[in-house]
């Protein structure tokens, strides 16, 4: 790696019994032998058993230490021994489940914070399904899957704020999930909206260029020349119109620099 490579964001379901390529990738962004990884729970209402598969593959990846953090309410997030692990970690894994749980549980809490700080230092960040919508710094809580987009139908809220001006949306083609985002593009056409799929990640460095590695695709949508909407008049019900939106996709081994909004391709000349 030529540049710190700090949040590894995945679109849920990564291959956990295969080639494992994507996990062996986190793998790869600490000493295994020597750093401490955490994973951190507070997602799923299964934290043993998530936990626990995880700390298994993590192992059989040679990873020597590893801490499951189960912050189940508030009150954990702020006790000593739970904010001690997070400051002897190297690299701090986020499961899925319900990434409202994230931000309403860590949220303006002592360990809040101190993430903030960690990312700041160098810790890597790696968040799957749930655990990647709240990298940034507004999430998508809920929206409808498999139609086609309509007015108002999104809910947002605040996310860990890791990386700022995208939304991401995962399990994003295995839950026909471009409508939702479309709206969320949309309502925001400053911000970056990038759709991640199953068992596929980004990999972001500390120039905002992200890489892709996984089996399937991530969609890349950019709204700043969107010339015309209709998400903001009345009728909410209605189909949504966007003119002038521009997409990309890529495949594993591409690149897309988010300060640019541009692919990074050898061929064109842009690295």
């Amino acid at each position: 790696m030529t540049e710190h490579e700090g949040l590894i964001i995945i679109g849920g379901a990564e291959d956990k019994k295969g080639e494992k390529i994507i996990l062996k990738e986190v793998c790869e962004h600490i000493d295994k032998m020597n750093q401490l990884l955490v994973i951190i729970t507070v997602a799923t209402e299964k934290p043993f058993e998530v936990g626990n598969e995880y700390r298994n593959i993590f192992n059989s990846l040679d990873v020597k230490n590893i801490e499951l953090l189960d912050v189940e309410n508030r009150e954990n997030a702020q006790k000593q021994e739970n904010i001690e692990l997070v400051k002897k970690a190297a690299l701090i894994y986020f499961t899925g489940g319900d990434q409202l749980r994230i931000t309403s549980i860590l949220g303006g809490t002592p360990m809040y914070s101190l993430m903030r700080e960690k990312y700041m230092e160098g810790c890597v960040f790696v968040g799957t399904s749930a655990g990647a919508s709240v990298m940034s710094d507004t999430m998508i809580v809920k929206g409808i899957d498999d139609e086609s987009p309509r007015k108002c139908t999104l809910k947002m809220a605040p996310g860990l704020g890791l990386i700022n001006g995208v939304i991401i949306d995962q399990h994003f083609a295995q839950r026909g999930r471009v409508g939702r985002l479309l709206v969320g593009i949309a309502e925001n056409p400053e911000v970056i909206g990038i759709g991640i799929d199953e068992d596929t990640s980004i990999i972001i460095n500390e120039k905002n260029i992200l890489r892709v590695l996984g089996s399937g695709a991530v969609y890349i949508f950019d709204g700043s020349e969107i010339s015309d909407t209709n998400v903001s008049e009345q009728y909410q019900d209605n189909i949504l119109s966007i003119y002038d939106l521009k997409m990309h996709v890529l495949k594993t081994g591409d690149k897309f620099d988010l300060k640019l909004r541009r692919p990074v391709n050898l061929k064109y000349g842009t690295e």
